[in-house]
């Protein structure tokens, strides 16, 4: 496909790289020149030096030819903008990265009005992510499938776990039964996609997919379902803060938010008024120690500064609290993480990135079984894969056993309406299922992808 990118940001740099590896002819606009000349010499792509809302500079990009454009610049305004000339030019799918919750409120009339097929809010989308770990604190990740039938979950496995030394065959009779998938292992600095000779070891890092209920059994079987999260600490009165904030008293929990802005606690007093609002620096010993910080259940560190965020999290740790959320922005912050004992990260610019891969693949393959959802585990090192199920693929009414896959993939899941099958091997994949598929290989587009 043709594919236009504004904005050669960090999110528009990535995801420039990523499709260009797909096989896709990807053209980057930016309104600065070094940028651009930077960005060529890096990468595939062709560029640009323009702003982005010039009629003329998208047409020498060669918008009005192109089958997706992408607006991934700083401003909502810009960005829903681009997307507006871009179709009055004839693109084919418009996408634009919209932070503003006073747009969010808007998605359906504005993707009607501006021109937008597909939009995304990152910090909308993290809140989301926390808020589903914060119902299932034992896990380190969660990710969602099938609108939100299944869950591909992560976590570490502990001294004496009743999986330790456990082999993938025998997980199910070691658990009473209980219907799970392990799907991905990593063992340091290894990654692996298991077989049934596989064993789980402690201090593994597994990703598994299971349906909610089986989740939840799981971690019970294995005595690592940890405390109810009724308390929530979060540091930070950002967008994601307020997002957040607004799911979790929905669902009854207790919230304070800790701003060192008085303006800014001011607004969120007003648009949360059951939330407590404390004005004052979130990485201040005694400001925390004055509010009970260990008392609390949860702490989401989520201020603008990740150092902070990491310092908070770190004396999260250090004064016992049962769940920690830190959320990230640099990817050289994520690499360091690995050395700081510091589980749950949530990266916005990650949660963008792979919608919009998602949404673009799904585009490459409109006859096909194309991807509904796709979420990148284990550093970006693993693709977890939702397909759609066409009547022409080559893979259905065909037992598992006898499909000739490629190795580094696993079929974790099948979702046959509102059934959630771990497959076995005698398990067939019919046409309008889901599948999910786990891999190594980051060129899948279409599930037929998976033979050899």
């Amino acid at each position: 496909m043709k594919i236009v990118i504004i904005g050669a940001g960090k999110i528009g740099m990535y995801l420039a790289s990523c499709l260009s590896e797909d096989g896709n002819s990807v053209t980057l606009i930016d309104s600065d020149a070094k940028t651009v000349e930077d960005a060529v010499n890096a990468i595939d792509v062709n560029g640009v030096m323009g702003n982005g809302v010039n009629i003329t500079v998208q047409k020498d990009a060669g918008v009005n030819k192109c089958d997706v454009l992408i607006a991934t610049t700083g401003s909502d305004e810009i960005n829903m903008l681009c997307c507006l000339i871009a179709k009055k030019l004839g693109v084919k799918r418009t996408v634009a990265r919209i932070r503003d919750p006073e747009y969010s409120r808007q998605f359906i009339l504005m993707l009607d009005m501006m021109g937008l097929d597909f939009a995304v809010n990152p910090e909308l989308e993290s809140a989301s992510e926390m808020s589903r770990l914060l119902r299932y604190p034992t896990a380190i990740s969660l990710d969602s499938f099938a609108k939100g039938k299944v869950d591909l979950a992560e976590m570490i496995v502990p001294e004496g776990s009743a999986i330790d030394g456990v082999k993938i065959s025998e997980l199910s009779r070691t658990l009473d039964n209980t219907r799970l998938l392990v799907c991905a292992i990593q063992r340091g600095d290894e990654v692996m996609i298991p077989n049934g000779e596989s064993v789980i070891m402690a201090g593994d890092k597994i990703h598994f997919t299971a349906s909610h209920d089986q989740l939840a059994a799981f971690f019970n079987k294995i005595g690592a379902y940890a405390k109810k999260v009724r308390r929530v600490l979060i540091i930070g009165g950002g967008r994601i803060a307020y997002y957040l904030a607004r799911r979790l008293q929905d669902s009854g929990m207790t919230i304070k938010i800790v701003e060192i802005d008085e303006k800014r606690c001011l607004e969120l007093s007003e648009m949360l008024p059951k939330a407590e609002i404390i004005h004052g620096d979130g990485t201040d010993q005694s400001l925390l120690d004055e509010i009970g910080f260990s008392q609390y259940d949860a702490c989401v560190a989520a201020t603008g500064i990740d150092e902070e965020n990491i310092i908070i999290s770190m004396y999260a740790k250090h004064v016992g609290m049962g769940k920690i959320i830190t959320k990230i922005s640099k990817s050289t912050m994520l690499d360091m993480l690995a050395s700081v004992d510091i589980d749950t990260v949530i990266s916005p610019r990650q949660i963008t990135e792979n919608l919009i891969l998602s949404y673009v693949r799904a585009l490459e393959n409109t006859e096909g079984s194309s991807v509904i959802t796709l979420h990148k585990v284990v550093d970006g090192r693993v693709e977890a894969l939702e397909f759609r199920v066409s009547e022409n693929s080559a893979v259905i009414n065909i037992p598992l056993f006898e499909l000739n896959l490629k190795s580094g993939l696993l079929i974790s899941c099948i979702i046959r309406g509102n059934n959630v099958i771990i497959p076995g091997g005698r398990d067939v994949i019919l046409p309008g299922d889901s599948v999910i598929v786990v891999t190594v290989n980051h060129k899948l587009n279409d599930l037929d992808d998976i033979l050899k």
